[in-house]
């Protein structure tokens, strides 16, 4: 059986599909097996994916006869994921080659992580850079980070694959973000981690689905629902206020207050409900005080920065 299994949906993606699969099969690490889930293209996608099963017996593809959508497509592959571990990609980007076995190398070294991802850069058509995604390193930044945006670049996590199948796969009824939201129910079952090298490419093109009302509202759902998780509820009022923390918007006195009542109970409610070990608290009260400095008018900025120059950086409560 293979190590690794990497499952890659594929849908109309004729373009950018032969680079993606070539950046698999050049991999430094090469006990993997390729599963290719076309998902109902109307493009030469299952062509291309076929003419590279037959050279490669490591490629495995299912061409489904209908768009059934991304987190559909993704389940289907790991149905058929024989590998200890399950590694994503995604049809129209590209992994640098030393990408899997450095994934493999810490999962194999750090028996309690069971999914680590990588940083990545963002590159344009042609794979030219013009932008890095830095992610959090330890499990503690990722869990916290989660609630307030993107934390890990999805299709870049390799799983242990036991871990998945206990989680049920990815979630159909999510259109998008379906990777985001299976890294919070991972994250009370195992713990995560960060590769702090760019060992993904993650390609904008014209042809992605572009940012529209719809998709900014989807994702706005899922926070509320991740919320829920941990508080029960997910007041509006404190979801707007992660999205200032995170956009770094100036705010008064009284809203910097709220803003960090409601970190302070998110980071509580995480180690009630095990998404982080008590331990991590103070270091992400330490975050949540650095992060509410980004929201302070510009003088009270300049005093917090002389005030830990001259006193330290000690643990502000």
């Amino acid at each position: 059986m293979p190590a690794v299994s990497v499952v890659m949906p594929v849908y109309n993606g004729e373009k950018y599909v032969a680079e993606a699969i070539e950046s698999i099969l050049e991999q430094t690490f090469a006990d993997f097996e390729l599963i290719i889930v076309d998902d109902g293209s109307q493009d030469r996608s299952a062509a291309i994916v076929r003419s590279y099963a037959a050279r490669d017996d490591r490629i495995r593809c299912v061409t489904l006869e209908e768009n059934t959508g991304e987190a559909s497509a993704r389940n289907r592959g790991l149905e058929l994921a024989r590998g200890e571990f399950v590694a994503g990609m995604d049809s129209d980007d590209v992994s640098r080659p030393e990408r899997l076995e450095k994934q493999v190398d810490h999962l194999r070294a750090n028996p309690t992580i069971g999914a680590v991802g990588t940083e990545a850069l963002f590159v344009d058509e042609t794979l030219k850079p013009w932008g890095l995604y830095r992610a959090a390193e330890n499990h503690a930044r990722i869990a916290y980070d989660l609630q307030m945006g993107p934390c890990i670049v999805g299709a870049s996590i390799m799983m242990r694959r036991e871990i998945v199948e206990a989680c049920s796969g990815y979630d159909e009824s999510i259109s998008r973000s379906a990777d985001i939201e299976l890294v919070a129910r991972l994250i009370p079952r195992t713990r995560l981690a960060n590769l702090p090298e760019p060992l993904y490419l993650y390609r904008q093109h014209e042809g992605q689905q572009p940012v529209t009302p719809q998709r900014e509202q989807d994702w706005a759902n899922l926070l509320a629902r991740l919320l829920s998780r941990l508080w029960g509820e997910a007041p509006q009022a404190s979801l707007d206020r992660f999205a200032q923390v995170r956009q770094r918007e100036k705010l008064g006195w009284w809203e910097r207050r709220l803003a960090k009542r409601d970190l302070r109970r998110l980071i509580d409610s995480m180690v009630v409900s095990n998404w982080i070990d008590e331990d991590d608290s103070a270091y992400l009260i330490r975050v949540l005080n650095e992060q509410l400095e980004h929201t302070t008018p510009r003088l009270w900025q300049m005093f917090c920065h002389w005030r830990r120059h001259h006193f330290g950086d000690h643990e502000r409560t």
